[in-house]
């Protein structure tokens, strides 16, 4: 089943860079300066030599990393907290619906004003945007713990917190880590994101404006193929540790649903 999903993946994006091939080369006009898929690729390989290119993966990943981590350790926590005590979440419910639709991207230039060392200006960023989807997945994961679970386990005289740990944290796990998957995404979108505003020494952003300041598009597009990359890998890596870790809520979804 996977081997033939990842068959029928590969073969969609086969026949899409074909076509772009194909229209790039001979359905438009000269005057368009665009590089064709096989150009494009063929840069991207050449970049994994790239010392410049790497060290800007490096410190891309670096902060991606950083952020993720701090925004988990900031965001499963109070969304426990918040799912626990239900009085505390309708109090900072409104504050929190005020903040979550504000764009990432549209604080980015105040970050840059507020925070002056470059590093963690880029780190508090993606940690502001990572926050969210892993704190509304942890307060869903709370309301949805079983309360008959919860009540026969206080019936046989176990306190709150044995409570929380023997049934609601396992309960809202699987939501905590499909938080954590929908934030690793958004969290590299940020660090780019905020290289490609702020600028720096280096990273991913800086080097796309550095070919764009050189005019040269394949590198700009090779650059972005490989953010591409990663992100894919970070989102196929989480998702194959959920199916493992929890396959039983996958069973007892499907079996609700049936």
């Amino acid at each position: 089943m996977i081997a033939a999903r990842l068959l029928r993946g590969l073969a969609g994006a086969a026949g899409f860079l074909v076509a772009g091939e194909l229209v790039l080369r001979f359905a438009l006009s000269d005057d368009l300066v665009f590089p064709p898929p096989s150009v494009v690729l063929y840069e991207a390989a050449r970049l994994l030599a790239d010392a410049d290119f790497l060290a800007g993966v490096g410190t891309t990943l670096s902060n991606w990393a950083i952020g993720l981590l701090i925004a988990v350790a900031v965001a499963v926590p109070l969304g426990v907290l918040l799912g626990a005590l239900a009085p505390v979440e309708r109090a900072v419910r409104p504050l929190l619906e005020f903040l979550r639709p504000i764009p990432s991207v549209a604080i980015i230039p105040l970050a840059i004003l507020l925070i002056p060392v470059d590093a963690a200006m880029k780190v508090s960023v993606i940690v502001y945007a990572s926050v969210w989807p892993i704190l509304v997945n942890t307060l869903y994961g709370m309301h949805d713990v079983d309360p008959v679970a919860k009540d026969s386990l206080r019936s046989f005289g176990f306190g709150p917190l044995a409570v929380l740990r023997r049934v609601s944290l396992p309960s809202a796990a699987p939501f905590v880590a499909t938080g954590v998957r929908i934030s690793a995404g958004i969290a590299l979108i940020l660090a780019i994101s905020a290289e490609l505003l702020a600028g720096g020494a280096a990273g991913m952003g800086v080097f796309v404006i550095q070919a764009a300041s050189g005019n040269r598009t394949d590198l700009m597009l090779a650059a972005t193929c490989w953010a591409g990359v990663f992100g894919l890998i970070s989102n196929t890596t989480l998702m194959a540790a959920e199916r493992r870790l929890f396959h039983w809520h996958r069973m007892r979804a499907g079996a609700a649903e049936a």
